[in-house]
């Protein structure tokens, strides 16, 4: 049942989890040029995206299903001028949103078992941690030239 319980209040809740994590982002002093260069609507797509990629990610574990999503980020984020400080604290705190959501709806409920939790938990760093680097690339990219075409 790894991750099941998970992804399953994830997606019958996306939207709700995606309004909390914008409101955190948003609400964050570490994330004041990110919410100031970035329009509500454009980084609302992106903060109920993470969720929806990550419940595909939990199913696959592969970074094909993450890789061109999270790059085109990083590219978008960068030619917004936001500070690379500012995207990776936007991921700490969807990270910890997540957990804050998992303690309050998931894992109260009814407990995972000890070792599918320190697998979930693995799990879920091992995505974040794609992000990041993901994004990263993204970021990289546009300091070399090598920037693609993005949509608007």
């Amino acid at each position: 049942m790894r991750a099941l319980k998970l992804v399953q209040h994830m997606k019958q809740n996306a939207d709700g989890m995606s309004e909390g994590l914008l409101r955190r982002i948003r609400e964050s002093d570490k994330c004041r040029e990110l919410s100031r260069l970035v329009q509500a609507d454009e980084h609302k797509q992106y903060a109920s995206g993470i969720y929806r990629d990550l419940t595909n990610w939990l199913s696959a574990e592969t970074s094909s299903v993450i890789e061109q999503h999270f790059v085109t980020l990083g590219e978008r984020r960068a030619q917004q001028r936001v500070p690379f400080s500012d995207v990776f604290w936007a991921a700490c705190i969807a990270r910890d949103y997540l957990w804050d959501y998992m303690q309050q709806e998931c894992l109260i409920e009814e407990p995972v078992e000890f070792w599918g939790g320190v697998n979930l938990l693995y799990s879920l760093n091992k995505f974040f941690d794609r992000v990041l680097y993901l994004t990263l690339i993204g970021y990289q990219k546009v300091g070399k030239g090598e920037l693609t075409a993005l949509p608007a």
